[in-house]
């Protein structure tokens, strides 16, 4: 079952993830109306490109923007899970050691320590926005059994890789959970709301191309608003 899990099902869950990813850029790409989304790509590319390298730039900082400021634990917490969710996996010590093994190539591990730290900081942020979620009747209102199911699958590589890593009594049980979950994590990203793994920059690069073409005096040149 191991080996199974970390091989063959491991290069399916990494295709899945990269085509997907692929598709779900052409398909967002490919859906843009140049009128009714006001995005003027090869007219007012200069202006555009400006506005969008700052949108994405903005939002990629905390208390970079006004929405962030409004909501700083919010803030706070969101930032702090990303931050987990992007480094411990890449630069994990374990991870790389997988890698150097299939691979032969390996990237700089982080100390133990600080993925633990990370583990921690994801595991009590993914929390926190669950308590969020049911504490604020606004919020309560647009959340979904998905929505806390998409938050359970992000979470769940971190709690099993860390009972595997901290002597779980039965370690190959949980080290295979951690590893299934993890690729089902990398699944999901493509197939589900996770997409704004690939989708916020998108996003944030139309807004700002829109906002950078009408901020840079474009409004009235003959574009159809």
């Amino acid at each position: 079952m191991y080996e199974f899990v970390t091989g063959p099902l491991v290069w399916l869950s990494f295709a899945i993830f990269f085509i997907g990813l692929i598709v779900r850029t052409v398909l967002y790409i490919k859906g843009l109306d140049w009128k009714l989304d006001r995005v003027t790509y090869s007219v007012n590319t200069s202006y555009g490109v400006r506005g969008a390298v700052r949108s994405i730039v903005f939002w990629l900082f905390p208390y970079g923007t006004h929405s962030w400021r409004n909501n700083p634990w919010l803030t706070f917490w969101v930032f702090l899970m990303h931050i987990g969710l992007l480094l411990t996996p890449v630069f994990l010590l374990g991870h790389n050691v997988l890698m150097r093994e299939r691979l032969g190539i390996s990237l700089w591990s982080m100390p133990d320590g600080v993925a633990d730290f990370l583990t921690i900081a994801v595991i009590v942020s993914v929390i926190f926005l669950v308590l969020r979620r049911i504490a604020l009747p606004e919020v309560r209102l647009m959340t979904t059994a998905y929505d806390y199911l998409l938050l359970a699958i992000a979470v769940a590589p971190f709690v099993t890789g860390f009972v595997a890593f901290h002597g779980a009594a039965d370690y190959r049980f949980w080290i295979i959970a951690h590893v299934l979950s993890g690729e089902i994590f990398l699944v999901a990203i493509p197939l589900t709301k996770l997409s704004h793994f690939i989708l916020f920059f998108l996003s944030r690069a139309q807004l700002g191309m829109d906002y950078g073409i009408k901020r840079g005096g474009m409004k009235n040149k003959g574009i159809a608003w």
